[in-house]
């Protein structure tokens, strides 16, 4: 593997123009950099990518991807997340309604993977379950057509690690679009090139990450760079050359303090200058989240973000590094811009969310998706909701069109597992001594366990549409242990769980779930299963 360099100001001349003993050929050959950015900004120190491959990895060894060296685990206890309580149990009898917004982030695995790869459990306030199930890819149904954006699958199966509880999986797919029918994008790239970011794994992997979404880009899209340090400047305006793009990313250099809001101010103004009618409109913030200068305010961040994702801009997270890491600010800005947030912690992440996943990270299908599913008190005695504690909504925020929610992609996937205590079945919480019994609207429909709702707006809509779907108690009645795809997502639940700390999982293990996943022939389920294996030796099962 080729070493990456950080060079000093002294020897920048020497880097840009290629002298022959301190330069790679490919280097010495480029054209010079980009002019300076129009707003000035004082970057003290460069990182300079002189190339690399990986090893013992076919895949990556045929792609050529970028992986930075091994970083030394770090204090997690700088780092910043925002950890909800694991979700409680609810009595069907006195809470029978369950809401939430949808989520298809992914930065919560990417994270973990990056503690345990270090040799370190990750905080268990870094985990969120749902970002781990939504990583893969299931066996759903494609839409037929685009009438309706996604399809909705549901299904049963018994629960492998409490008796008597059964896993009720909802998933959606969004469609898939082909790249000849993309609507033309509107890109700004907002980069964080403050001293923070002068580390390995932080500045040269946002080039690598972001020179590569250069390369999967139309002749109809428009990228523009923004950078933020000591203050915000321009590095590049508007252009759909993939040489400039990547030329402008190899002259960044990192240093300064940070004036995160001011970065994002102005790569708003960029993308407002730009703006594509019916098209993609986004930021894209690549940064470790360290904001300490400018508008830092988070509820003022908050506020400017949510007014621009209504006139049509919306935002992407990009994390990146350790140590000084505020995951908690990134993932809820891309929530606030209806955009989605992941973690970066290698070349192969970077192609994995924005090459091969490119077209759902950023061309929204469906917006305001939310989920509310109806148990039947006659039916289902119990329920829990595996993960999404920080996307629940209140009842009668699902049909008012006015409360935001998540967005799906094109060819997205979310899935939603429930876990349920039928009735008659011994369930988490003892019978009630004063427990009435369900009404005759329940009992009259004991055919239905459970009534499946979803809300949606098309991209260009205000008003939302209904999706209704009945889960049959026959189901129920039929289910048998979790195989094949479901078995998989229901290992993943309970690795994301079991990482949480969830007491009601009645002791099931790292090896337990190792069994249900099975073999794999994938390869990021098989890279699962080696974390899995990981986290296990870490724990002692």
């Amino acid at each position: 593997m080729r070493a990456v360099r950080l060079v000093g100001m002294g020897a920048l001349c020497a880097v840009i123009a290629g002298c022959a003993n301190n330069a790679p050929e490919e280097l010495a050959k480029a054209p010079p950099p980009p002019p300076a950015p129009t707003a000035a900004y004082a970057p003290q120190q460069m990182v300079v990518v002189t190339g690399s491959r990986v090893r013992g990895d076919a895949i990556a060894a045929e792609r050529g991807y970028f992986v930075p060296p091994v970083m030394v685990a770090t204090d997690p206890g700088r780092e910043k997340y925002d950890g909800k309580e694991v979700s409680p149990v609810k009595l069907t009898a006195v809470e029978p309604v369950s809401t939430f917004s949808v989520d298809v982030d992914t930065g919560a695995y990417a994270n973990a993977r990056r503690f345990l790869t270090q040799g370190t459990m990750p905080p268990r306030d870094a985990v969120r379950t749902e970002e781990m199930i939504n990583y893969f890819r299931y066996d759903y149904a494609r839409p037929q057509d685009r009438s309706q954006p996604f399809t909705v699958t549901t299904d049963v199966a018994k629960s492998p690690w409490n008796q008597g509880t059964y896993l009720m999986r909802i998933g959606l797919r969004g469609y898939d679009i082909d790249s000849d029918e993309r609507p033309p994008a509107n890109l700004v790239f907002l980069m964080d090139v403050s001293g923070s970011m002068n580390s390995p794994d932080k500045l040269p992997l946002v080039k690598t990450a972001l020179a590569g979404l250069a390369g999967e880009l139309s002749p109809q899209d428009k990228v523009s760079i923004v950078v933020y340090a000591g203050a915000a400047g321009l590095v590049l305006e508007p252009t759909n050359d993939t040489a400039k793009i990547r030329r402008a990313l190899d002259s960044l250099e990192a240093g300064g303090s940070t004036a995160g809001g001011a970065g994002i101010e102005l790569a708003y103004r960029i993308a407002e200058d730009s703006f594509i009618k019916g098209g993609v409109n986004r930021v894209i913030l690549a940064t470790d989240g360290d904001f300490n200068v400018g508008v830092s305010d988070t509820k003022a961040l908050i506020e400017l973000i949510e007014k621009k994702r209504d006139s049509g801009i919306t935002l992407t997270t990009l994390g990146f590094g350790q140590g000084n890491y505020n995951e908690a600010l990134m993932e809820q800005v891309a929530n606030k811009g209806n955009g989605n947030y992941a973690y970066i912690d290698s070349a192969l992440e970077a192609k994995k969310v924005l090459g091969e996943e490119m077209a759902s990270t950023l061309f929204t299908i469906a917006k305001d998706v939310k989920i509310q599913v109806e148990f039947n008190p006659a039916v289902i005695a119990q329920y829990r909701l595996v993960g999404y504690e920080n996307r629940a909504l209140r009842e009668e925020d699902f049909d008012n069109d006015r409360v935001d929610a998540g967005d799906i992609g094109a060819g997205h996937q979310v899935t939603a597992i429930y876990e349920v205590v039928p009735v008659g079945s011994k369930g988490w919480i003892a019978p009630r001594r004063y427990e009435d019994k369900p009404d005759k609207a329940a009992t009259a429909k004991l055919a239905e366990a459970a009534n499946v709702k979803l809300r949606y707006k098309l991209p260009d809509g205000d008003t939302s549409k209904l999706i209704e779907q009945v889960v049959a108690s026959s189901a129920f009645q039929s289910a048998a242990a979790p195989k094949g795809d479901f078995a998989f997502a229901a290992a993943v639940a309970a690795y994301g769980q079991v990482l949480r700390g969830d007491e009601l999982m009645n002791g099931f293990g790292f090896g337990d779930i190792g069994t249900l996943a099975g073999g794999q022939d994938n390869f990021w389920r098989q890279e699962f299963l080696r974390l899995n294996a990981l986290a296990g030796s870490m724990k002692g099962g």
